[in-house]
C-alpha cells in the first residue's frame, strides 16, 4: 500500500522530459523523416506524413539536432541554399551526407511537429565566428549579412531557438578534452550565443559521460554562472560491455533483469550529479538535461554497423517507463531529456522500411505518459511490491497514475491511496506482452495499447492488478485536486 501526498511542495514535470533526438546517423533523418520533394512516399515539404503524424500523437515537445557526434563535424553553411556541399559522416558509417537536410528543413520539421528547437553547435571542429554567424542567421531580424543570407534563401522572419548546446561529448567524440579545457572553451563560445529581439536562448554546457562526477565538478566550478543547463549522457547496455552489448531480440531472463538493473542506475547518477551541482547552484537555477539516454544493443544482423539500427521489444518499453519515473523524481533539477533516437536509430519510436512504417513498444510507452507532461509531481510514500514502480502527477483536476510491473513471471497488485475521492476514470490503458514481443513490418500491430480493466476504485483508493511485464496508466478525476 502506498499513499500519494498532495499539497506538499513538489516540482512540475517539464514536458521536455519527453524530448526526442534526431542525429544525422544511418536512416534516422534520411528516409526516417526526410524523403525529399520528389519522393513517392507521401510527404509534406519533403517530410514523410506518416512519421510526422505518429510523432505528433505522442506530443513531441522538443527535438535535438544535428547530433550527437555529428554536431562537432557539422558546418551549417554547407546545409543551406541551393548549392550544398556534401560531407563524409566519419562517425557513422563513413557515408556521404548530401546536406539535403539542413537548418531550413529542421525548422520545417519543428513546425510540422509543433516542437521546440534544441540545436547543438560545433565546438570540436568549428570556430567561434561560425557559431556566432549561425545564431545570427537563425534568430536576428535585421539587415546584417547573415539575416540577409537567410532571407535570400526564402525565410524572411527569424526562427525561435529555445535551446542551444555548446558542443557535444567534448570529453570524447567532440574533441577528447579535459574538463578544465572544455570549461574555458565553453565560457568563450557561449559569449557569442546571443539573444536577439525577443528570442531567449537556454545555453546548455556539455556535461559528463555517465558517472564522471569530476567533469561535473570542474565545469560547474568554472562555468556554472554562464550556463542555463548541463547535459548528461547514459546508455543502458545489458552487458555493460561496449564491444559486445547483447542482442535486441535474442535475450534470456537474466539479461532482462540485468538490463533493468542497469537502467535504474540512472537514479544514482541523477542524485550524485545533482549533489555536485547543488554545491555551486543550491537554488537549482541550472537544469540537468539527460540529452542522450536509452538502450544500446548490437546492431541487427545484415545492417550497416555504423547505422545503429536495432529492434525494439517490450523490454525497451519498460526501460523507457522506468526512466520516466526516475526523471519525475528528479524533476526539480531534470528539466529535459532526449531519448536516442527518434526514428531507425537505437531505441527508436518508429522504424521504417521504404514506404512502410511501424510503431515500436517504446513509442507506446511514450504514448502512455503524455498526461504527465507539465503536470505537478505527487510524491508517494509506502512500500511497493517487488519489481514494481509507480509515478503519480496531478493536472487540471485529475490525477494520473502510471505503474510498471517488470517481473516476468508473476502479477502484482498495487494499492494507492489518492488525496481525495476518486470520480470519473478518464483513461485506463495498458501495454503488455512477452519480454521479446515486438512489431515487425509483416506484423505491425503485434504489440500496442489496450484498455486496462483490472482497476478498482473505493473512495480514495485505487487498486491496480498488473500482469507480468506490463505498463499501465490510469487517469481519474479526484476531488480537491
Amino acid at each position: 500500500m502506498i499513499t500519494a501526498v498532495a499539497g506538499s511542495a513538489a516540482p512540475v514535470i517539464d514536458r521536455r522530459i519527453y524530448g526526442q533526438f534526431a542525429e544525422h546517423l544511418g536512416r534516422g533523418i534520411y528516409e526516417g523523416l526526410w524523403v525529399g520533394e520528389s519522393s513517392e512516399i507521401p510527404h509534406r515539404n519533403g517530410l514523410r506524413v506518416d512519421a510526422i503524424q505518429a510523432l505528433r500523437d505522442i506530443k513531441v515537445p522538443v527535438v535535438r539536432w544535428p547530433g550527437g557526434c555529428f554536431a562537432d563535424e557539422y558546418h551549417w553553411l554547407q546545409g543551406i541554399g541551393a548549392d550544398r556541399g556534401a560531407m563524409v559522416n566519419t562517425h557513422w558509417g563513413g557515408v556521404v551526407d548530401p546536406n539535403e537536410f539542413g537548418t531550413h528543413e529542421y525548422f520545417e520539421l519543428l513546425n510540422q511537429l509543433d516542437a521546440e528547437a534544441y540545436i547543438n553547435g560545433n565546438v570540436g571542429s568549428g570556430t567561434v565566428a561560425e557559431m556566432q554567424d549561425w545564431i545570427e542567421y537563425m534568430t536576428l531580424d535585421s539587415h546584417t549579412p547573415m539575416a540577409e543570407l537567410r532571407k535570400s534563401h526564402g525565410r524572411d522572419q527569424p526562427w525561435k531557438v529555445q535551446f542551444f548546446g555548446v558542443g557535444n561529448e567534448s570529453w570524447g567524440c567532440g574533441g577528447n578534452m579535459m574538463p578544465l579545457h572544455y570549461a574555458n572553451l565553453y565560457r568563450q563560445y557561449q559569449t557569442y550565443v546571443r539573444d536577439y529581439g525577443d528570442n531567449r536562448i537556454t545555453k546548455v554546457a556539455c556535461g559528463a559521460n555517465s558517472d564522471d562526477y569530476e567533469w561535473t565538478d570542474v565545469v560547474m566550478a568554472r562555468a556554472s554562472g554562464h550556463m542555463d543547463a548541463l547535459s548528461l549522457h547514459y546508455y543502458t547496455l545489458p552487458t555493460g560491455n561496449w564491444d559486445v552489448k547483447g542482442a535486441a531480440l535474442d535475450f534470456d531472463d537474466a539479461a532482462w533483469y540485468e538490463t533493468i538493473r542497469r537502467t535504474l542506475f540512472m537514479d544514482t547518477l541523477l542524485a550524485r550529479h545533482g549533489e555536485v551541482m547543488d554545491r555551486y547552484d543550491p537554488a537549482k537555477r541550472v537544469g540537468l538535461y539527460v540529452d542522450e539516454w536509452g538502450t544500446w544493443y548490437d546492431v541487427e544482423q545484415g545492417t550497416n554497423p555504423g547505422f545503429l539500427y536495432q529492434q525494439n521489444t517490450m523490454r525497451d518499453a519498460v526501460v523507457a517507463a522506468l526512466n520516466f519515473h526516475v526523471f519525475h523524481r528528479h524533476a526539480a533539477r531534470v528539466r529535459m531529456t532526449n531519448i536516442a533516437q527518434m526514428v531507425n536509430v537505437l531505441q527508436a519510436m518508429l522504424l521504417t522500411d521504404g514506404p512502410r512504417l511501424i510503431k515500436t513498444p517504446t513509442y507506446f510507452a511514450f504514448a502512455l505518459y503524455t498526461d504527465h507532461h507539465d503536470a505537478t509531481l505527487v510524491p508517494t510514500k509506502g512500500v511497493l511490491p517487488p519489481h514494481t514502480d509507480v509515478t503519480v502527477s496531478r493536472k487540471d483536476g485529475a490525477v494520473t497514475v502510471s505503474a510498471v510491473n517488470y517481473a516476468l513471471d508473476r502479477p502484482a497488485r498495487i494499492e494507492i491511496d489518492l488525496p481525495g475521492a476518486i470520480g470519473t476514470l478518464r483513461r485506463s490503458e495498458i501495454l503488455t506482452g512477452a519480454s521479446t514481443s515486438h512489431n515487425t513490418f509483416e506484423v505491425p500491430t503485434a504489440l500496442g495499447l489496450a484498455a486496462f480493466e483490472d482497476v478498482a476504485v473505493t473512495g480514495s483508493r485505487l487498486v491496480l492488478d498488473l500482469p507480468p511485464c506490463s505498463i499501465v496508466t490510469v487517469r481519474a478525476d479526484v476531488a480537491g485536486v
